[in-house]
């Protein structure tokens, strides 16, 4: 099974490691802008469950910017979900369209 840490190295690799990052005004990855949904794109997503402990759960989704900037976005769901405020990071992720998910990633990059 591939890992959170093999998924981020090959990323890494591919020089997509920019990381998305949730402010109250959008998505920013570190490069001076902020990025509002409909200037962004998912187009996989990986999906990983604790072996240990199945109620942890986290996702990393691949975003690709209007811009041509690719990286990614971590999070967790489930009952270890963080985030505080509805209205914050899930409702923007859920606004972002998705293209390229017929089906789920085998994990490979």
């Amino acid at each position: 099974m591939t890992s959170t840490s093999q998924v981020l190295e090959r990323l890494r690799q591919k020089k997509m490691d920019n990381e998305f990052r949730w402010t109250a005004e959008g998505f920013t990855a570190d490069k001076g802008k902020t990025y509002q949904p409909e200037e962004l794109e998912i187009t996989k997503t990986f999906r990983f469950e604790g072996e240990s402990d199945p109620s942890y759960s986290e996702i990393i989704y691949i975003i690709e910017a209007n811009d041509g900037l690719i990286g990614y976005s971590m999070d967790v769901y489930g009952a270890g979900t963080s985030h505080e405020n509805e209205e914050g990071y899930d409702n923007f992720i859920r606004k972002i369209p998705q293209t390229g998910h017929e089906q789920q990633l085998l994990f490979d990059l």
